[in-house]
């Protein structure tokens, strides 16, 4: 099913015709990246050089929970031992305007439902696995004032949620081909118990402030795990509907452990840091460019000789 009419735009959108196009990497700042990180932070920049286009960072640091600065300088200073360079960097925390003004050109609601609530909607006949139900998405202005009412008494706020006007919705990924996924009223912004709530602002929801940061930025390819791919169809849908151009997807293969199992920092020494212990920074990059099947020896020499992105995942067994 196709989108909605894209939403007029407005001054701040204008200006995105302006930008260049960029690839981009957007790591979560909470903790020190690992070689499957690496990989793909070295695979989006060199899809971004080899095809003429401008590289940015985004640090991804919303989540106050799990989010520092120490983690963010540490993830930009591993990055350039790399030798990757990059155009910008934006920080996530200090865009809540942009994430609001977006809100405010959505179809939205709020809703009122507990995780309970949803776990057990789910479990009713005909319930899609995964979807939100919609179960406050048709409430009576009665009953939203009195559920409002019952969330502020008990110190919480309700999330909002994008008012879907489409069952599902296509996107073209380069190694994926067609991928075409569910889409459901998503949550643009967290609700919750409001002393947990961010003291920056309020708790954005990832799908929404990805969207709109890619646009800003001019990101008009998406390069990261192919762990994300479900995702994918929510976010070009939700650009659509704010008239934003959808993004080349390139989702590519993780790198795993000898287990199977995606890596993650629970495997040992897979960080940067831990490996820089024992090896050279040029003994790490010579790995993760053989990984991609090249044999540079810096990054400059990668985007010369750059070719397919494999298509079949990493087991990372140690250097």
């Amino acid at each position: 099913m196709s989108a909605s009419q894209p939403a007029p735009a407005n001054s701040a959108d204008a200006a995105l015709a302006d930008t260049a196009p960029a690839g981009r990497y957007a790591p979560s700042p909470s903790g020190d990246l690992h070689v499957g990180n690496l990989r793909t932070a070295l695979v989006a920049w060199a899809c971004a050089r080899s095809s003429g286009r401008r590289f940015v960072l985004r640090v991804e640091d919303i989540d106050t929970q799990r989010s520092s600065a120490e983690s963010a300088e540490r993830q930009l200073e591993d990055l350039a031992a790399l030798g990757l360079e990059w155009d910008e960097v934006l920080y996530q925390s200090q865009r809540h305007e942009a994430y609001a003004q977006a809100l405010g050109r959505l179809p939205h609601y709020e809703c009122y439902c507990s995780r309970r609530d949803i776990q057990e909607a789910a479990r009713a006949p005909h319930a899609i696995p995964g979807q939100y139900p919609g179960t406050c998405r048709e409430l009576s202005a009665a009953a939203r004032e009195a559920k409002r009412a019952e969330l502020a008494q008990a110190g919480r706020v309700p999330a909002i949620r994008l008012r879907a006007q489409a069952r599902e919705f296509s996107v073209r990924d380069r190694l994926a081909g067609e991928y075409t996924g569910e889409v459901d009223d998503f949550i643009l912004r967290r609700g919750g118990n409001v002393a947990q709530l961010p003291e920056a602002g309020p708790d954005w929801a990832y799908n929404l402030a990805v969207v709109v940061d890619d646009a800003f930025q001019g990101v008009d390819q998406v390069v990261r795990g192919d762990d994300l791919l479900s995702s994918a169809p929510r976010q070009a849908f939700l650009a659509s509907v704010l008239g934003y151009p959808v993004p080349e997807y390139v989702h590519v293969p993780l790198v795993l452990n000898a287990a199977g199992v995606r890596l993650s920092k629970r495997d040992g020494a897979v960080t940067l840091r831990q490996l820089r212990q024992t090896h050279s920074v040029a003994e790490v990059f010579a790995y993760l460019a053989a990984s991609l099947g090249s044999q540079a020896r810096e990054a400059q020499e990668l985007v010369e000789t750059w070719g397919a992105i494999p298509r079949e995942p990493v087991v990372f067994g140690g250097l």
